[in-house]
C-alpha cells in the first residue's frame, strides 16, 4: 500500500467520519426524538420498537450478502450510492410520517445503511493506515465520527425547536436536515477520498466463496460475536434514559433530547479511550470488555437503587456513567475480532458474520421493552428493562473472559459508526 501524507490521512478519516457517524441517526432516531418520534407518527411504543424490528431483520439478511460484496468492490462508489440513496429516503418518510410508511422507509434503509455500506466503511478506515497504524486509524475515525454525530444531532434540536409547539413540523424539520447533511457527505466523500485497493485482496488472496464455511466452523467468532451482541445492547439500549428521564424524572422533552445527544452522540469521543485501555491497560479486548461489561451491568442495577426523591439533576448525572461506559466499551467492541485469526481479505465477510449476531438487539429488544411499557407501565417497566441490560452485561463479561482465557492475544482497536 503506498504511504501517502498524513493529512490527507486525517482529512479521510474526517470525511469517513462524517458519513458513518450520520447515516445512523435517521434509522435509531427514536435514541434522541423518541417521545417526539411517537408523537408525530401517532404510535405506541410497541410500534415504535417494530421499525427497528423490521429494520434489523433485513439487516440480518443482508450483512453476510453485503461484506462479501464490500470485500470485492472498492469502498468509494459504495459509500456515495449509500449516502444519497439513504438522504432520499429521508425525504420520502418525511412526506407521510404515517406508520406503514415508516416501516418502507426503515426497510429501505437497511439497504442504505446496512448492505454493503457498513462493511466498507471498516474496509474504508483499515485502508487508509497500515496494519501498524490501525488503532490510531480506528481512533481517530471514531472521535470524528462522534464529533460530527453531536454537531448534527444539535442542529436537528434547533430544527425542532425552531418550529414552536408543532410537534409533526419539528420532527419532520429533523428529518429533512438530516436528509440534506447525507447529501453533503455523499459530496465530501466524492472530492475527498481516494479510490484504494486493497493490496492483500487481489490476485491469489482474492476473497473466495470457500472461507465463509471455513469462518462460521471458528468457535472464536462465534464467541466474540456472542460479546458483541452483549455490548452492543447495552450501548444502544441506553436510548431508554431518554424516555425514563421524561416520564419518570419529568424533564421536559427538549431538555431530554439534549442531554440524550451529549449520551448517544458527545460520548463517542471517549471512544479512543476504549481502545488506550484495552492495548495499553489491559493488553487485551477481551480482558477489557470482562471488566467493563460487568460493571456497566452493576451500573444498570444501581439505577433501581436510586432514591425517588433524587432531583433531575442527579439522575441525569449517574444515568450518564452507565452510558458513558457503554460507549466506552463499544468503541472496542469489534477488535474482539482481532484476535480470532480473521484473514484481511475476509475481514468484510467476518464483519458480516458478525454482525448478524452482534446486532440482533436491534431486531427484538425494542418491540420488546416497548411491550412491557405499554403492558407495566413506568413503575415497572422500567426496573424490567434495567434487571435485563445488567444480566445482559454479566453474561457477556464471562463470555469475554472465557475468549481472553482462549486467545490471550492482544488486538487492535475497531468499530461500527
Amino acid at each position: 500500500m503506498k504511504e501517502e501524507s498524513k493529512f490527507s490521512k486525517y482529512l479521510t478519516l474526517f470525511a469517513l467520519g462524517i458519513a458513518g457517524g450520520c447515516i445512523y441517526i435517521l434509522p435509531y432516531i427514536k435514541y434522541t426524538f423518541y417521545d417526539a418520534q411517537m408523537a408525530a407518527m401517532n404510535i405506541t411504543n410497541a410500534q415504535s420498537g417494530m421499525l427497528l424490528t423490521v429494520y434489523t431483520i433485513l439487516n440480518i439478511v443482508l450483512y453476510i450478502p453485503g461484506g462479501i460484496l464490500a470485500d470485492k468492490l472498492p469502498p468509494k462508489p459504495v459509500l456515495i450510492i449509500s449516502c444519497i440513496g439513504a438522504g432520499l429516503t429521508g425525504f420520502l418518510y418525511a412526506l407521510t410520517m404515517s406508520y406503514v410508511m415508516g416501516l418502507v422507509c426503515w426497510g429501505l434503509l437497511a439497504f442504505t445503511t446496512a448492505f454493503v455500506f457498513w462493511a466498507s466503511l471498516m474496509k474504508a478506515v483499515r485502508l487508509v493506515g497500515t496494519e501498524q497504524e490501525q488503532g490510531l486509524m480506528y481512533g481517530f475515525y471514531f472521535a470524528c465520527n462522534g464529533l460530527m454525530k453531536a454537531l448534527v444531532a444539535f442542529i436537528c434540536l434547533h430544527a425542532y425547536n425552531a418550529k414552536g409547539d408543532d410537534i409533526v413540523a419539528g420532527f419532520r424539520s429533523v428529518v429533512n436536515t438530516w436528509g440534506i447533511v447525507m447529501l453533503v457527505a455523499a459530496a465530501m466523500i466524492a472530492v475527498i477520498m481516494k479510490n484504494k485497493k486493497d493490496e492483500e485482496s487481489s490476485a491469489d488472496n482474492k476473497f473466495q466463496w470457500s472461507q465463509v464455511s471455513n469462518l462460521l466452523k471458528m468457535p472464536a467468532l462465534w464467541l466474540a460475536s456472542i460479546v458483541i451482541f452483549c455490548g452492543y445492547g447495552l450501548f444502544s439500549c441506553s436510548s431508554y434514559f431518554t424516555p425514563y428521564l421524561t416520564n419518570v424524572i419529568g424533564l421536559d422533552t427538549s431538555t431530554s433530547a439534549l442531554v440524550a445527544i451529549i449520551r448517544n452522540y458527545g460520548f463517542l469521543l471517549l471512544s479512543p479511550l476504549g481502545g488506550l485501555l484495552a492495548d495499553k491497560v489491559f493488553k487485551s479486548t477481551a480482558r477489557w470488555l470482562t471488566w467493563s461489561l460487568v460493571i456497566t451491568g452493576i451500573l444498570y442495577i444501581g439505577v433501581l437503587l436510586l432514591p425517588k426523591t433524587i432531583s433531575a439533576g442527579g439522575a441525569i448525572a449517574y444515568t450518564m456513567f452507565p452510558a458513558a461506559l457503554g460507549v466506552i466499551l463499544y468503541g472496542t467492541i469489534f477488535s474482539i475480532l482481532s484476535g480470532a485469526g480473521i484473514p484481511r481479505e475476509g475481514s468484510g465477510t467476518a464483519i458480516g458474520i458478525a454482525s448478524i449476531i452482534g446486532y440482533l438487539p436491534d431486531m427484538f429488544y425494542s418491540t420488546m421493552f416497548g411491550t412491557w411499557l405499554d403492558k407495566f407501565g413506568d413503575a415497572k417497566g422500567y426496573p424490567m428493562i434495567f434487571i435485563f441490560l445488567a444480566c445482559t452485561a454479566v453474561v457477556g463479561g464471562i463470555l469475554a473472559y472465557i475468549l481472553y482465557r482462549r486467545t490471550k492475544k492482544p488486538v487492535i482497536a475497531q468499530d461500527r459508526a
